[in-house]
């Protein structure tokens, strides 16, 4: 019998693991339970139970949309079922503590899009145990339509599909979503929520053994992470893509273990041709279920542009890593040369495995100039609307700046900082969305935020007493706009004697009652802050960014997304000795500003020496002109800067 070949080509070694191999692995097992990456068995149970009560959940959202369809239509409606799906760390089995679980809810032809938004969070509340449900977000205008929420503490992202060539979902339990025909008649969103889910199960189906897979996958997204170098919306390899990188070296060496797969994977991706694509199987070109284009660069400009094409294997294959721009591929590569320094000495014995997952040293060591993106927002609500467009974009302002002369790479951090402010004057608020100033950050205890609730709801209620005021007044003293009609308008009503004036009255103690409480509690803010890393050429003396940073400012301020007077944006230039302490973790030593000399001991020093001891002067970083701020700026505070 003639054993499976794995992969696009034959691999490079079958050779059987030697004892220290097998003990280096056992070692990479206790050291990867000692890092916390495995959840607790109780912990996996939970997250079966709430997976056995969505699915229950989505029959009954389903035989909803069928009777609200087809509500004559016994037979649909008793048929009517739904399926629901995992992808991503979860269906890889390498999700730990705290992981999200990618979901997707499968749903028959007749159940559109809008009746998943309009009928399955109520429904989802009402079969929920009570207080299982929070933080339910549904985001219906993403690219991929979603609904978020935490159930029992478990933060579920749900996404949604209807099959177009089936009228009624197969019930038996192994049916799956591997049939190709079952992307016909979908669009693009619509294949790629359906691809999660057979992408996941095409990667394990394709590495030799699964277990060994596994443990290499979840040491390399602990490294990955650590580095700060997993995120495919900032430019970098996500979940999908180190798990295909991992699951291609598994091809090569299948037999192998665990730790071997880690040491080869560094030498291997660190060696690889770019742009040569890391496939795990053939590509399948003439398949025409589905308009939606498979990778190919012999055809699409684009693809030809990607630096580090790596392919999923599910039709139509796509690249997972189109994001990846010239300094995170740089900043990518020097991270694989040095984990292969390091697991080469690990395999030696020469050091431990815990020495391969030290932390990035991005804001303690990696960089003297960094620009933060300040995206402000007036409520939570709107922070989470306007901070996921602003990191989505990100990347956008990195190309930009990749391109300017005295840039060598510009490395941007991969996630945001979520902070909460309270000011009290517009001069606070230009100094936070402008400056990006921490002075006025607050961060309440539970019992403060249910008070503040309380007072904001009674505030708001007040205005809006006034508001109905001045509307009646408004009414009573002009002419309202009325739809043409047959019948002779009515006459204005006559006002009363000192009516006006009591108007008046209300809404100026209204005015001042809002006033004082601004003055005494204060208004909140909410801000995400992005962070990039930069290298400039040597003997750089000035840096203008002015024209980069003012032209993503437009762009992302004329998006739909922005709303004036609500969001607000500014790109600042910092020294990394000012950076704020809340990037920083314990333990880790922030930097600070040079000793200057004693003048008097310079004085006496040699002249040669003191030329030898002269710093550098720092390149000056230009402050660009102000782009379309949302407020008016404070003329005594300091100039927002690129």
């Amino acid at each position: 019998m003639t054993e499976r070949v794995y992969g696009v080509t034959p691999p490079i070694s079958t050779n059987l693991p030697t004892e220290g191999e097998k003990q280096l692995n056992v070692s990479l097992h206790q050291e990867l339970r000692a890092q916390g990456t495995f959840e607790s068995p109780s912990e996996t149970e939970e997250r079966k139970k709430v997976i056995a009560q969505l699915e229950k959940i989505t029959n009954a959202f389903v035989k909803k949309a069928a009777q609200e369809k087809e509500p004559k239509n016994t037979f649909l409606i008793r048929d009517a079922i739904g399926r629901v799906f995992t992808y991503g760390s979860y269906r890889l089995g390498v999700y730990g503590p705290g992981s999200d679980m990618d979901t997707l809810v499968v749903a028959p032809k007749y159940v559109t899009a809008e009746q998943y938004f309009e009928l399955f969070p109520p429904t989802l509340l009402e079969m929920a145990p009570p207080g299982a449900i929070t933080d339910l977000t549904p985001v219906p205008d993403a690219f991929v339509p979603i609904i978020k929420f935490e159930f029992n503490g478990i933060s579920i992202d749900l996404i949604f599909c209807s099959i177009q060539t089936l009228r009624q979902l197969p019930a038996e339990k192994g049916w799956s979503l591997a049939d190709n025909n079952l992307l016909r008649g979908l669009k693009e969103n619509e294949v790629r929520s359906l691809n999660g889910t057979r992408v996941t199960d095409e990667i394990l189906n394709l590495v030799p053994e699964p277990a060994t897979f596994r443990l290499a996958l979840r040491a390399i997204k602990l490294w990955a992470q650590r580095k700060a170098i997993y995120a495919n919306i900032m430019g970098y390899p996500g979940g999908v893509a180190w798990a295909m990188l991992v699951a291609r070296v598994c091809q090569l060496y299948p037999k192998a273990t665990s730790a071997v797969v880690v040491n080869k994977f560094f030498h291997i991706m660190l060696k690889w041709p770019w742009p040569l694509p890391v496939l795990l199987k053939d590509i399948e070109y003439n398949i025409s279920v589905t308009r939606v284009a498979v990778w190919n660069p012999k055809i699409y400009p684009s693809d030809r542009n990607h630096r580090m094409p790596i392919i999923t294997p599910a039709y139509p294959s796509m690249c997972a890593t189109h994001n990846i721009n010239k300094s995170s591929m740089e900043v990518i590569q020097d991270e694989l040369k040095k984990g292969a320094q390091v697991t080469d000495e690990i395999m030696l014995g020469k050091r431990p495995w815990r020495d391969l997952f030290t932390k990035h040293t991005f804001f303690t060591n990696g960089f003297r100039y960094y620009l933060t993106i300040i995206a402000s927002s007036r409520t939570q609500e709107a922070r989470n609307k306007w901070s996921g467009f602003i990191e989505s974009r990100v990347r956008v302002l990195v190309n930009k700046l990749e391109g300017h002369p005295s840039i060598l790479l510009a490395r941007p951090f991969n996630k945001g900082y979520d902070r909460m402010h309270r000011y009290k004057t517009e001069q606070q608020l230009d100094e936070i969305v402008q400056l990006g100033s921490l002075a006025y950050l607050y961060n309440p205890t539970p019992e403060e935020l249910e008070s503040v609730k309380k007072e904001e709801d009674e505030m708001a209620k007040r205005i809006a007493e006034a508001e109905a005021k001045a509307k009646v007044k408004a009414e009573n003293g002009t002419r309202v706009k009325q739809e043409p009609t047959d019948e002779a308008p009515p006459m204005p009503p006559i006002k009363q004697e000192g009516e006006e004036d009591k108007v008046k009255l209300e809404e100026v103690k209204v005015k001042v009652e809002e006033e004082e409480y601004i003055k005494n509690l204060g208004l909140d803010l909410y801000t995400t802050n992005y962070y990039i890393g930069l290298n400039l050429v040597p003997k750089s003396k000035a840096l203008d960014l002015s024209r980069e940073v003012n032209d993503w400012k437009a762009m992302c301020m004329n998006n739909d997304t922005y709303q004036e007077d609500m969001m607000f944006l500014a790109v600042q230039n910092l020294k990394n000795t000012m950076l704020p302490d809340d990037v920083f973790e314990p333990g880790e030593v922030k930097p600070k500003p040079p000793v200057k000399k004693n003048l008097k001991r310079q004085a006496s020093e040699e002249p040669s020496k003191q030329q030898a001891g002269r710093p550098l002067k720092r390149p000056q970083i230009e402050r660009p002109a102000a782009a379309a701020a949302p407020i008016q700026k404070n003329p005594q505070a300091p100039a927002a800067t690129a």
